[in-house]
């Protein structure tokens, strides 16, 4: 009787077998997923792909299905990379999933779409959060591939416009399955070291299916979380990925880009010499009114200003002077008058001036003037005349009758 194998060993053999062949190890299938299923508590993906004559089963862990860079729907025709093999347990052949991608125009916008409005809704594109680049960056990290024309073009325009910026490169793949991982590690790594100012990820045209790492879900979040401004230039101007709405700054070419982020050293210049023109402008205006005021200032203009202010004064209290002498001769010709008035009044009120046309005045012993009505008989008084005087004895007063009015 022939030697039998138990089903575990027929098993095994069909795995190690599927395994050891090399084509079935590098596998990128092309099906449309249907009964698609993710674990709720495991969070792998379970599906099938198929197409118009079969069908194969699918599984995706859940290491590689958070990298997912689009929602998988049933419908939806894919492009998935894996191996195959045989699930032991269950005899069953199917694919092991490590990456996937929408595959044609339709599917492909229909997951660019799904995820452009899902990161939208979580604010990652609003313009409010993006920041300004640095005027003079002193170093520009730069995400891309070593050998791509995009650093090449990068280079050339940052050392024509503003050598002064150095620039410091992490190396990552830009297509293929392991590209999203090492951009996402680039950013991380540029964004931890002190010495970028901004982030530049780029990479020159290519297909959509080139350029599709681009729009993963864990790059965008990734330069969402960077600290530092990043730029992206994916493509050419007519391309357009999920990373452009998150980033800083989009530019539609790595030489464009390279422009945006390095001033003119050439513009810089003339900015310089309009400065310098105003300045020089500035400090002669500025030296003139400092002229102008030391000749105000000098010694002779100081003294003939000081001789036209006492010339000026001079004339001044000359016409004082002038103003006092007038009024003092005004005051004094009217006090003149008024004395020779009051002197006019005087005189004629002076008794000797009545003496002097004859009359005579009578004085007690007391030698006051007094009148005929105060005599008494026997008094002794004085006739006083203009040039002469008499003693005399009162014989008798007569009394004159006051005539009747």
């Amino acid at each position: 009787m022939a030697d039998f194998i138990n089903v575990t060993t027929l098993n095994l053999l069909a795995k190690q077998v599927l395994e050891q062949c090399e084509p079935l190890n590098n596998l990128i299938v092309c099906g449309e997923i249907s009964n698609f299923t993710r674990h709720y508590k495991s969070g792998h993906c379970y599906f099938t792909l198929k197409d118009e004559r079969a069908s194969v089963k699918c599984v995706m862990f859940r290491d590689k299905a958070r990298l997912l860079s689009f929602p998988p729907e049933n419908g939806m025709l894919v492009l998935a990379y894996g191996r195959a093999t045989l699930y032991e347990r269950d005899g069953a052949f199917q694919l092991y999933c490590d990456y996937m991608r929408p595959f044609g125009a339709g599917a492909a916008q229909m997951a660019f779409d799904a995820l452009k409005k899902k990161l939208a809704a979580e604010g990652l594109f609003d313009p409010a959060r993006k920041r300004p680049l640095p005027p003079m960056p002193q170093c520009i990290g730069v995400v891309t591939s070593k050998t791509g024309a995009a650093l090449q073009d990068v280079i050339n325009v940052i050392s024509r416009r503003w050598p002064a910026t150095t620039l410091l490169l992490a190396p990552v793949s830009v297509q293929g399955l392991e590209a999203e991982q090492t951009i996402v590690d680039g950013i991380r790594r540029l964004d931890a070291d002190p010495r970028p100012d901004l982030i530049l990820v780029t990479r020159g045209g290519g297909s959509k299916e080139d350029l599709w790492v681009f729009n993963s879900e864990r790059i965008a979040r990734t330069a969402y979380a960077c600290r530092k401004p990043v730029v992206s230039a994916v493509g050419h101007e007519i391309d357009t990925t999920i990373l452009d709405y998150v980033s800083d700054l989009r530019a539609p070419t790595p030489s464009a880009a390279a422009e945006l982020c390095v001033p003119d050293q050439a513009r810089v210049r003339q900015q310089i010499f309009i400065l310098q023109e105003n300045i020089q402008k500035n400090m002669q205006s500025r030296l003139q009114i400092c002229y102008n005021k030391y000749k105000d200032l000098s010694p002779d203009q100081t003294l003939r200003r000081a001789q036209q202010e006492i010339v000026r004064r001079g004339e001044a209290v000359a016409l004082v002077a002038e103003q006092i002498r007038r009024a003092a001769h005004e005051k004094t010709d009217r006090r003149s008058r008024e004395l020779q008035g009051a002197a006019a009044v005087a005189g004629s009120l002076n008794p000797y001036a009545v003496l002097a046309r004859g009359y005579a005045m009578v004085e007690n012993r007391a030698g006051s003037c007094c009148s005929v009505a105060e005599l008494e008989p026997g008094q002794k008084i004085r006739v006083r005349g203009n040039l002469a005087s008499a003693q005399c004895t009162v014989d008798a007063v007569e009394r004159a009758e006051r005539p009747e009015t």
